[in-house]
């Protein structure tokens, strides 16, 4: 037996030095995960300010403060404010050795500040780990982080969630590059259109800070016109941020910044980018090699250094919401921005929202639009189809498209591409009965029934098939369609013009742009491809689908969106026409015929005043089962101005369906109550709901409560 042999039974204790060595650094390039942090039992503290106060990744509203942490000596250089730490939390009181708590399961956190002292008297844990020495965390954006959790009632972690992307050590290795010197003022292109458009980009490349409300004209101009505010901010040596709703947008402000100032100078913070590449940008920005941003809504927390102009484009759009918690809008997040950094403010679209509309009469913006002239040169022709015209409109009973939508359908393809736009996407999404127009309803569940491409019946709830539907009002076994979807739209038009193609665009397939060529172009709202020199004419269909919504936005946001499509229409001048198949006597209808999407929003702020709902007032919507409604306005200490509107049931949940953020869960009975304060009392109500939620997570309540600040829709 030889030697080697002989030691075969020790193991690697009696191995020879040169055995351990291999040993050492076979496991040291191993693959396999190592073992966890060590909590540095023993391990000698930092000379100075030993002590870090740590934010936890717990999220919870009964933990949303800071935490003491001692730090190991061998930290002390990393260990510096605004880097990503791990920590041990959770351990007791009781799990005390050496003076060192020790203990409790690793989470992440943020470093926010070294000590000398602690506030709190018993042991401190130490830190565990360092994850990167990269400063992430910088004190601008904890402040705002921390007035976005105020404003909203939730916590400091959810929103830096929000606000920091994950880290990629790959990208973390590679340098940004070295930062360019500020561009020369741009003219004022097409700014110049506008009454007050030149005298604000002068106002941004001299360092000023103008607020304003930017009602676009009609046009492909405005992501130039978006391009040319940011040059200007960055003539001044500050820095620019530009949230937009989608990638789409995102793609063409990003090409008309570097078709004006080249590459280098701006950032595209997109979820298309992927992780690695949109952390590696978000570097960039916060060690100030870009002064630029470009992205959507979660570039609303873009580390900008020098911050000289935030701008928001279309701020209607239900992208600018965030659905994860504290559901923070992006147009709210932009100006507490504002207001923090005191830089220039732009919120722009084609349409205006009544919250656009409050800063302009609260005399906090000013209003940069176009003289009437102008606005009647670039928009196009808009006719209305109304009810009275399809009574007295044989075709239009007989099909789906009225007289007049046929021939401007007929006269636009002869000049180029034409948009129609369709509600619903699908086929036939709803169902009623063609006689007494009484809605199809599942006979097992009460859910609509719908028509798929395949023909059959189901219901849009439970899917159950129907075959022998007759309607329990008139007994007639004949169905017509409430909404029509896109997909049966294009079937339809197909037939009608066999000569000419027919594209969709839809949440299944989004196009980008489409040539300049005669084409059908069936579209879902939102999804309106650009056409090549713009369309020749435009069909807004089934327009009391979207004023019929039982919502207290349902004609601003059917104004938005059919402005939306209009605005990709050729001037009236040159033949653009608009036809809109609703009741011409509505107000969001007239709004669309004259092009004064800011005279509707002005009179529906009016409104909102005296009837006390939002933007006017603050609002706050409480949801959960009706106990636990019931337990949380029994504890919840509202400021003696807030009214309780409620609470009354919310609609059931079927399954299979998506969700709402904050909706119940399929099935469940949930009711919902809205509290509203009068202005000035927004932030005593956050606070107020915060506490409560906070108390009632750090006792156990076992029904959760989800409150929202400011909801979306209010019915």
């Amino acid at each position: 037996m030889s030697s080697e042999n002989g030691q075969g039974g020790g193991g690697a204790e009696g191995a020879p030095p040169e055995q351990l060595a291999l040993i050492r650094e076979s496991v040291r390039k191993a693959k396999a995960p190592r073992a966890k942090p060590r909590t540095w039992r023993g391990a000698a503290l930092a000379k100075e300010r030993p002590v870090a106060r740590v934010l936890v990744d717990k999220g919870v509203l009964h933990l949303d403060r800071y935490f003491d942490y001692a730090v190991p000596e061998e930290l002390d250089a990393d260990a510096q404010p605004g880097v990503r730490v791990r920590v041990r939390f959770g351990a007791g009181r009781h799990r005390v050795r050496e003076g060192r708590r020790e203990g409790g399961g690793l989470v992440d956190g943020f470093l926010i500040e070294r000590r000398e002292e602690s506030d709190y008297a018993g042991p401190l844990a130490a830190l565990a780990q360092v994850v990167s020495p990269e400063p992430v965390l910088g004190e601008e954006l904890l402040g705002l982080a921390r007035a976005v959790a105020d404003r909203y009632a939730g916590s400091l972690a959810d929103v830096l969630q929000l606000a920091v992307p994950p880290r990629s050590a790959r990208a973390e290795q590679r340098p940004s590059p070295a930062p360019l010197p500020p561009p020369g003022a741009p003219g004022p292109g097409t700014w110049a259109r506008y009454e007050r458009g030149a005298a604000f980009l002068t106002a941004l490349a001299s360092g000023g800070a103008p607020r304003a409300v930017w009602h676009a004209l009609p046009g492909p101009e405005w992501s130039e016109e978006l391009a040319r505010a940011v040059a200007a901010t960055l003539a001044s040596g500050r820095g620019a941020l530009v949230v937009v709703p989608d990638g789409r947008a995102a793609a063409r402000v990003d090409a008309a910044l570097t078709s004006l100032l080249g590459e280098g100078r701006h950032a595209l913070l997109t979820a298309d980018a992927g992780p690695e590449k949109r952390y590696r940008e978000w570097l960039a920005v916060r060690r100030g090699s870009v002064r630029a941003v470009v992205g959507t809504r979660a570039a609303m927390f873009a580390p900008v250094r020098d911050l000289g102009l935030v701008a928001l484009w279309d701020d209607g759009d239900d992208s600018h919401s965030e659905p994860h918690a504290p559901q923070p809008h992006a147009r709210e997040v932009l100006l507490l921005r504002a207001a923090q950094d005191k830089c220039a403010f732009l919120l722009g679209g084609w349409s205006c929202t009544v919250e656009a509309a409050q800063l302009v009469e609260s005399g906090w913006a000013r209003p940069l639009v176009a003289g009437r002239e102008q606005v009647r040169a670039a928009a196009p022709l808009v006719r209305t189809v109304g009810d009275q015209d399809l009574a007295r409109d044989e075709a239009a009973r007989a099909a789906r498209l009225p007289t007049l939508a046929w021939q401007a359908v007929r006269e636009g393809l002869r000049h180029g591409p034409v948009l129609v736009q369709v509600p619903r996407r699908g086929y036939v999404p709803r169902t009623a009965c063609a006689r007494c127009r009484e809605p199809a309803r599942c006979r097992h569940c009460a859910g609509p029934l719908e028509a798929p491409d395949t023909g059959a019946l189901r219901c849009g709830w439970c899917g159950r098939g129907e075959d022998s539907w007759h309607c329990p009002e008139c007994g007639s076994f004949r169905l017509r369609a409430q909404v029509v979807g896109a997909r049966r739209t294009a079937e339809e038009l197909g037939r009608a013009f066999p000569a000419v193609p027919v594209r969709t665009s839809g949440r299944e397939h989004v196009l980008d742009t489409v040539p300049g060529t005669p084409a059908l172009v069936v579209s879902t709202p939102g999804a309106e491809p650009v056409a090549e020199g713009g369309y020749a004419a435009a069909l807004l269909l089934d327009g009391w689908a979207m004023l019929g919504r039982p919502d207290l936005r349902a004609g601003e946001d059917a104004l938005r969106r059919w402005i939306a499509a209009g605005a990709l229409v050729r001037p009236q001048g040159a033949g653009g026409t608009v036809v809109v198949v609703a009741e011409p006597t509505l107000r969001p209808v007239q709004a669309l015929v004259r092009w004064d999407p800011v005279g509707h929003a002005v009179r529906e702020l009016a409104e909102r005043a005296e009837l006390g709902f939002p933007p006017v007032s603050r609002m706050a919507a409480v949801s959960g089962t009706a106990e636990a409604v019931a337990e949380f306005l029994g504890m919840v200490e509202l400021p003696r101005e807030a009214e309780v509107l409620g609470p009354v049931p919310v609609p059931v949940a079927a399954p299979g369906r998506p969700r709402r953020p904050g909706a119940p869960p399929p099935g469940e009975q949930w009711e919902r109550a809205l509290i509203r304060v009068p202005p000035g009392r927004g932030a005593a109500l956050a606070a107020a709901l915060k506490a409560t939620q906070a108390a009632r997570m750090a006792r156990g309540s076992a029904a959760p409560v989800r409150v929202r600040i400011d909801p979306p829709d209010i019915g």
